[in-house]
């Protein structure tokens, strides 16, 4: 495996030098917060876990050789699947769309994953849902070795070279820690997207993050209130649920928070890092379905 890295790193060297919100009460003092951020932590660990799945529990699905690359997280199998590469997401490209533009590093991000399927076989392997409306495969690639065994899982590796982000589902699943681990390790030495503004961590600050609107993000900031209003929960960023940041957990969501073990409810004083498409209602928001968009972050790396 390890061995399978290096030479997917070694194919690719190069490319990534381019480089109603309500306003929660107080729930007690620091040092009560500070163990339910902890306990938060955990609660979190164990949600991450239970909403991963690992390869061995994966169904194997189709093996084949690439006919063509679509952008970096798109290629078309022989065959004629089109696939699209479940858990993470590469820069767009406009593709002949009109009012599309391509994002920084999109060709890029497309020649990292032709170097690293051209000439090789690559099976699917699937956790949860197999088709999406489209009818692409959603799927967990791996490049196979001479012997027809996983060498090495191509979400990840993409991710780590920093040419692409984890962009999860609620209804497929992978072992989103190793993506997680692997993205920072990437923002952590700045490679590809990560050497870029285009891409940075956005601050909860409601009139940058307004000019983000319609657009995927990733935003890291510290829970100032949470609110429970008729089943949907607000985790609010400010003082004024009006202009401020808010994320948007709705109730019809509220199971899957239940099933990995995690309360919303219990985010208040935590510093998160959460994913998604910025929308502006009141102040700006992010709806939040599943929770593996979101992170608790070490106050020692933050």
């Amino acid at each position: 495996m390890a061995c399978g890295l290096c030479r997917a790193a070694a194919r690719v060297n190069g490319l990534t030098g381019l480089d109603s919100r309500l306003r929660g009460s107080d729930k007690g003092g620091m040092k009560h917060r500070g163990k339910k951020i902890l306990a938060l932590a955990s609660a979190l660990l164990m949600g991450a876990a239970g909403g991963a799945m690992r390869m061995a529990d994966m169904t194997p699905g189709e093996i084949g050789t690439v006919r063509n690359v679509l952008d970096g997280d798109t290629l078309y199998l022989k065959t004629g699947l089109k696939v699209r590469l479940s858990g993470m997401q590469a820069p767009k490209l406009s593709l002949g769309r009109e009012g599309y533009k391509d994002w920084p590093l999109g060709e890029e991000s497309k020649a990292a994953l032709i170097s690293l399927t051209a000439g090789r076989k690559i099976q699917l392997f699937y956790g949860g849902a197999k088709r999406d409306r489209y009818k692409r495969a959603l799927a967990q690639v791996h490049v196979l070795d001479d012997a027809g065994a996983p060498d090495f899982w191509v979400q990840e590796e993409m991710i780590r070279l920093g040419l692409g982000r984890v962009y999860t589902w609620p209804d497929t699943f992978q072992d989103t820690a190793k993506l997680y681990a692997a993205e920072t390790e990437a923002r952590d030495a700045a490679r590809g997207i990560w050497a870029l503004d285009y891409y940075k961590i956005r601050k909860p600050d409601p009139d940058p993050l307004a000019q983000d609107v319609d657009s995927f993000q990733i935003v890291e900031g510290i829970v100032t209130s949470v609110a429970d209003i008729r089943g949907t929960v607000y985790v609010n960023f400010g003082a004024d649920y009006k202009t401020d940041f808010t994320i948007v957990v709705p109730k019809k969501a509220r199971k899957r928070f239940k099933k990995d073990g995690f309360d919303p409810l219990t985010l208040e004083g935590a510093r998160v890092r959460v994913r998604g498409w910025v929308e502006l209602k009141n102040g700006p928001m992010m709806w939040l379905d599943h929770p593996q968009r979101l992170e608790v972050v070490d106050e020692e790396r933050s």
